[in-house]
């Protein structure tokens, strides 16, 4: 009897160890042995609970609650960064979470229209660890293959870019993307019989000079009047490129910058600078191609932005005392 009880209490416990492991499987292994590696995206400001379902939506993990628990361990002085992760089915929930409060493979990398090259190259060496040799092949080499594409075609937007990727495939990267998103504007361009890289170099300094998108159609067509009149196009942007460093890549120009011997200062050579000054937006470059007409030569921003024009010098020597002094 004594036994029989031993062999009943020894079945039962194998019994109850089985349906342990078996559930522990269930919950916390993998969701299909097979699976391969595929990317998963965490975005800027996403809770651990939304990563959570998407975690389960998209068939990594049976349980939330199963990751709610190995997350809860892994996460201890670390955090889930926004980036794509290379994680598989295969894997059990501990190795996901693991993964997960790694840095990511996949890295956001984000920069605003108006910045000039150097400005993205120390971000992106900040972002990358870049060595310093790096950072200036990125801005000489790079982003230099040919003399149309100094400056201008980096496109300004967010990328999603993998964290060992080369400098020069990042320069590449960032051509593709313009070349894609300025493919309608350079139909345009044609059907005006405006060489593209004018309207990018134009749009450049538009880009710097309006106060907001809502200048830029204005803005544009006081810059084509100057052009068309053969003047020189007097803009303070140019000079701030010319005299940009990395304590200050935009520094506010005086009145003596203006004789800086320069062939990007507008104001002592007529036309265009050799090439763009920064990163333009699509609508700086919309504007180029629809300005607003108008017979404005002048133009000034008040105290508060906004913008007004004049005809003649005499009227724009009267904005300068109505709105700046």
């Amino acid at each position: 009897m004594r036994k029989r009880l031993i062999y009943v209490g020894v079945g039962g416990f194998v019994v109850l160890l089985i349906g342990f492991a078996l559930t522990y499987s269930h919950f916390f292994g993998p969701v299909d042995r097979y699976a391969t590696q595929t990317e998963f995206i965490v975005t800027e400001g996403q809770t651990t609970d939304q990563i959570n379902n998407n975690l389960k939506r998209e068939g990594f993990i049976r349980s939330r609650l199963a990751f709610q628990i190995a997350i809860g361990g892994a996460l201890i002085g670390r955090q889930i960064r926004p980036g794509g992760y290379e994680i598989s089915a295969s894997m059990d929930i501990w190795t996901i979470a693991s993964l997960l409060t790694k840095p990511p493979y996949l890295v956001f990398f984000k920069f605003p229209p108006g910045w000039r090259k150097e400005q993205i190259a120390e971000k992106l060496a900040s972002t990358f660890a870049w060595t310093a040799a790096q950072k200036t092949e990125w801005i000489n080499i790079d982003t230099a293959p040919s003399p149309s594409f100094v400056e201008g075609v980096y496109y300004p937007d967010t990328y999603l870019i993998p964290s060992d990727q080369s400098p020069a495939l990042v320069a590449q990267r960032f051509r593709d993307r313009f070349q894609q998103v300025f493919a309608p504007f350079a139909i345009q361009a044609e059907q005006q019989n405006i060489p593209w890289t004018m309207v990018v170099n134009l749009a450049s300094l538009i880009e710097r000079e309006a106060a907001g998108p809502k200048d830029m159609p204005i803005i544009a067509g006081i810059l084509w009047n100057r052009l068309d009149h053969h003047m020189a196009l007097q803009l303070d942007d140019t000079l701030q490129y010319v005299k940009g460093d990395e304590s200050n890549w935009w520094p506010v120009p005086t009145s003596a910058d203006k004789f800086i011997e320069s062939p990007f200062n507008t104001y002592r050579h007529v036309g265009l600078p050799p090439h763009p000054i920064d990163e333009p937006s699509l609508t700086a470059i919309n504007a180029v191609l629809n300005p607003q007409k108008t017979d404005c030569i002048f133009y000034l921003h008040d105290t508060n932005g906004q913008i007004h024009c004049s005809v003649t010098y005499k009227g724009q020597v009267a904005n300068v005392n109505k709105y700046l002094k």
